[in-house]
């Protein structure tokens, strides 16, 4: 499935217990395997709390710098759950198709796939998915939409491809 240059990307994994040491961030580098399989390259990857000011802040600054910036985490219903609100905050453009996708997979194993409230959208020339925290839903969504992102990262840098096969 690789395609291209290298796609630059940043993992981030929103955690309140990983980010105190109490949990193991295994969704992370979950996603950073299965970017490999698009010939990714991730150049940052980080754990921090369900802070929108320090998520906010995370995806302004890597947005400038990458290609696709994957979160994981803090999609839910709880409280503290933040990512959604947050990267509708500094995207430019939202591209609800991944996300209808994504929650469509997730659908054919469990009815609680309904409540990820997770969004995608553009930010300049990159491309920020909001995924879910456990890894079984990391692995059902990001493949779901796994081989559209190259395509989705060309026109986002005005390619002029044209989307008919």
């Amino acid at each position: 499935m690789k395609r291209g240059p290298a796609i630059k990307a940043v993992v981030i994994t929103l955690s309140d217990k990983g980010s105190k040491g109490l949990r193991t961030d295994e969704s992370g580098p979950l996603v950073s395997e299965l970017l490999s399989a698009i010939g990714a390259c991730v150049l940052h990857y980080e754990m921090i709390p369900d802070d929108p000011d320090r998520l906010r802040e995370s995806l302004i600054r890597h947005s400038a710098l990458a290609d696709l910036i994957n979160t994981n985490g803090s999609t839910g219903l709880g409280p503290r759950d933040i990512a959604p609100e947050t990267t509708a905050a500094v995207i430019d453009r939202e591209v609800p198709g991944i996300a209808e996708a994504m929650r469509a997979r997730g659908m054919k194993n469990t009815g609680r796939a309904m409540l990820s409230r997770g969004l995608a959208g553009t930010r300049g020339k990159c491309l920020i998915i909001n995924l879910p925290g456990s890894p079984r839903a990391v692995r059902e969504c990001l493949e779901a939409v796994l081989e559209t992102i190259p395509h989705a990262l060309s026109m986002i840098k005005g390619s002029g491809e044209d989307c008919a096969r």
